[in-house]
């Protein structure tokens, strides 16, 4: 994994200037690109990897990408559509990272940021992870992780897998 990355979330406001700068950052020797779902920035980033792939600037096997899974995709039978999702935006065949973006989960089917209370429901974590563990084993990301967790919750995760 590359040390340092470049993040897409919602700062940029035009997909065309986000698929330009992305190629700009491969340009300046950037290979680790985060971005999520949630931040409406996969479409510009397959983009340009692809030009930038095309263009010979870099190949798939020197590039980092990382996304992650919202909050109402976190549900044992959305996980794995939701990567497939991201997947088909990215143009990717893999990630190299696929992350749990929030330790909380969030009725299906409505997207807000940020999410209303009345919408979020009890997050079973087990049952995401190992979800989250097939996908691995498909082999459609390279590694799964979280982000945003709480001690507590993050104690809560180890407590269910073997580490």
């Amino acid at each position: 994994m590359p040390v340092i990355g470049m993040g897409s979330a919602p700062d940029f406001t035009c997909r065309n200037d986000t698929k330009q700068a992305i190629i700009e950052a491969i340009e300046q020797g950037y290979r680790h690109f985060d971005t999520a779902a949630a931040y409406g920035s996969e479409q510009a980033l397959g983009e340009a990897t692809k030009e930038a792939i095309e263009l010979g600037l870099v190949s798939r096997e020197e590039l980092f990408v990382t996304s992650k899974l919202w909050c109402t995709d976190n549900h044992r039978h959305l996980v794995l559509p939701a990567l497939k999702r991201s997947l088909k935006t990215l143009q990717l065949e893999y990630l190299n990272l696929y992350l749990i973006h929030w330790p909380i989960c969030a009725k299906p089917g409505k997207f807000s940021f940020p999410i209303d209370a009345e919408e979020l429901i009890p997050l079973d974590l087990k049952v995401v992870w190992t979800a989250m563990e097939e996908c691995q084993r498909l082999e459609l990301t390279r590694a799964i992780r979280i982000s945003n967790f709480s001690i507590k919750k993050l104690e809560n995760l180890l407590s269910f897998i073997p580490y």
